[in-house]
């Protein structure tokens, strides 16, 4: 049997929820260790010698390197998996859309999310880009979804854990997904296929 890699993580953020999903999905064993976030666990002295950036997820290798950062995670645990695809290209787009997600649909739609389900802060007094650039990133997933099924291949790859991780969730941060009907049954299949509770991850169940 294959030694446990160790993996930090809230189960709260859909960073974190990616690494347990991939992981669950392609059978590696691990150790999940909560680390939460919002009592400042990630800033004690001891987590910061495990991760000097102060952020989860981290992954320890059973030899004891440390990897952080939530797509480099996936992209590590899933090598030589149908999560990534074999052609060159596909494999290219596959990190063309989760380099996206870090930088033009994470930022907004799970920062407008933690504002308003974590931080309870009511929508004026939430900077109101964050919902603009959040509807301009969905309306992009929505564009593309428009003809396919997922987002690279013809089933689920990393492209997909990553993007899905925020946009399921997208409701508590005001989004409405029935404005984006082909995105909302996007998500609906990767849940699926991957075996994701619907109220996994959430700050209340849906009802």
């Amino acid at each position: 049997m294959l030694a446990p890699v160790r993996i930090y993580g809230d189960q709260r953020s859909g960073n974190c929820l990616k690494v347990k999903w991939t992981a669950d999905h392609l059978g590696i064993p691990y150790e999940w260790h909560e680390v939460d976030v919002l009592k400042g666990q990630t800033r004690t002295e001891d987590f910061l010698a495990i991760n000097p950036a102060g952020q989860v997820p981290c992954l320890e290798r059973p030899d004891g390197r440390i990897l952080a950062q939530s797509n480099a995670i996936i992209f590590h645990l899933a090598r030589g998996s149908k999560l990534i695809p074999s052609d060159d290209f596909d494999q290219a787009k596959m990190l063309e859309w989760m380099f996206w997600e870090q930088y033009s649909h994470e930022p907004f739609i799970a920062v407008r999310r933690f504002r308003k389900a974590f931080q309870n802060l009511s929508d004026d007094e939430i900077d109101p880009e964050l919902m603009a650039k959040g509807r301009r990133a969905l309306g992009v997933m929505e564009m593309r979804l428009l003809s396919r099924d997922f987002m690279v291949r013809n089933h689920v790859t990393l492209a997909d854990i990553a993007l899905v991780a925020y946009t399921r969730v997208a409701d508590e941060g005001g989004f409405d997904l029935d404005e984006f009907l082909g995105v909302r049954a996007w998500v609906a299949r990767v849940e699926n296929e991957l075996g994701i509770d619907p109220d996994a991850g959430r700050v209340s169940p849906v009802l």
